[in-house]
């Protein structure tokens, strides 16, 4: 199998995935942290400690721990940009426990004019049955909110789970998705050797298994890797001295492609050509053990103590794969998915001067938050705040249609 599809199975496979064996893998808060109680860092540490020993969950996502300040500022960012004229519909993928989807819709009730929050539409799309329940729980706390939830059991990333095109304005969510999807990988013997598919199987007569490198042929991997190279500007070029540096001292490459995210984008700009995307995630993964550019952390837990693989085939369920997300990568994917890169390479097209399709800007969470969310709402009594001081390794990248739409 590709190296997506292994890595599929080791976190979704309904019997032996990660995500199916632990229900347990998200996170819930009995309640929201008070931040302006704690004294500082420390206390704030301590706090945390005590809270993973409690739960003896591996982790918790931010919209958690900074309930229900880090989803009003997502709400804030929607009520700013978003055309209110007509109704708001949401979509969120991979909602967790459902915790955003209260807290935004929480903050429209509050917030906005009655119309707007009387004519919405929030649909979770969850993969897991477990989160799907826990999510109908979470946002029926306020029971207004059940007429206008609902949760659609399926995965995003299939077409036909869509329907018809939704020609409407909306607005998709994905907070800590991008790091979860089946990334496929690519090597090459070194510098100036043409990029090879990476497959896993398991060979006769050997334990475990291993690698098998197979001429580009996947259309997936070959529209990525046509991104990627697009969207560099002309580094191809090499000079003669480096391509003679590189045949001296052949050095392997590995490169890890997010063909996972791109057939997601692929999906959602099919179905909803409207859509505005928020999507936040990892930027860069501290200690990453395996090789290659963008290369997974591969980390599992065992009797509340962490520890990290080496190898990504040793994940065979009991270990969570994620990835770092490239957002500049991403926001080339987002363009070429809208259908405006691939024009940009064709350069006779006459089409190939249109403007592009969306406008596209990543922020720190420190800046999305500053500008969006209410910091003064998690800061401590010293002024360390956490949500703005330890999320460094943290981005938002939003995303919206321009009118340069056939």
């Amino acid at each position: 199998m590709l190296v997506r599809d292994f890595v599929h199975a080791a976190l979704y496979d309904p019997k032996h995935g990660y995500f199916s064996q632990r229900s347990g893998s998200v996170g819930v808060l009995e309640r929201s942290i008070k931040f302006h109680q704690l004294e500082g860092r420390k206390a704030y540490m301590k706090q945390l400690d005590k809270i993973y020993k409690q739960s003896g969950i591996s982790w918790f996502t931010p919209v958690e721990l900074f309930k229900p300040w880090y989803a009003q500022g997502i709400a804030e960012a929607i009520m700013r940009t978003a055309n209110l004229s007509v109704p708001l519909k949401i979509y969120e993928i991979g909602g967790g426990s459902g915790t955003c989807a209260k807290g935004i819709m929480d903050y429209i009730m509050l917030n906005a004019p009655p119309r707007v929050y009387n004519s919405m539409t929030y649909t979770s799309v969850e993969i897991s049955p477990a989160l799907a329940e826990i999510q109908k729980q979470t946002v029926g706390e306020v029971r207004s909110h059940l007429s206008k939830f609902k949760v659609e059991r399926r995965d995003a990333t299939d077409r036909s789970g869509w329907g018809d095109v939704e020609q409407q304005p909306c607005w998709v969510i994905m907070l800590e998705v991008l790091d979860n999807l089946p990334h496929d990988l690519i090597y090459s013997e070194n510098q100036v050797s043409p990029w090879l598919e990476v497959w896993v199987e398991k060979q006769l007569g050997r334990e475990g298994l291993s690698e098998v490198y197979r001429p580009l042929q996947d259309p997936l991997i070959k529209s990525c890797l046509e991104v990627l190279e697009v969207a560099q500007t002309d580094t191809s070029k090499k000079s003669l001295v480096s391509k003679a540096w590189s045949k001296l001292f052949p050095k392997p490459r590995r490169c890890w492609l997010p063909t996972g995210c791109m057939k997601l984008l692929e999906v959602l700009h099919a179905a909803l050509p409207k859509m505005s995307l928020i999507a936040s995630d990892f930027s860069y993964l501290p200690d990453v053990k395996i090789p290659g550019d963008r290369a997974p952390l591969v980390s599992t837990k065992k009797d509340g103590h962490s520890s990290d693989y080496s190898n990504y085939l040793d994940a065979k369920g009991d270990a969570d794969i994620f990835f770092p997300t490239d957002f500049w990568l991403l926001e080339n994917i987002d363009h070429y998915c809208s259908g405006w890169l691939k024009l940009q390479k064709d350069k006779s097209s006459k089409d190939s001067k249109q403007g592009k399709k969306r406008r596209t800007i990543t922020l720190d969470t420190s800046s999305f938050m500053e500008e969006f969310g209410l910091p003064s709402k998690t800061r401590t009594k010293d002024g360390y705040n956490p949500l703005l001081d330890d999320f460094k390794n943290t981005k938002f990248y939003l995303s919206v249609p321009t009118h340069n739409i056939k």
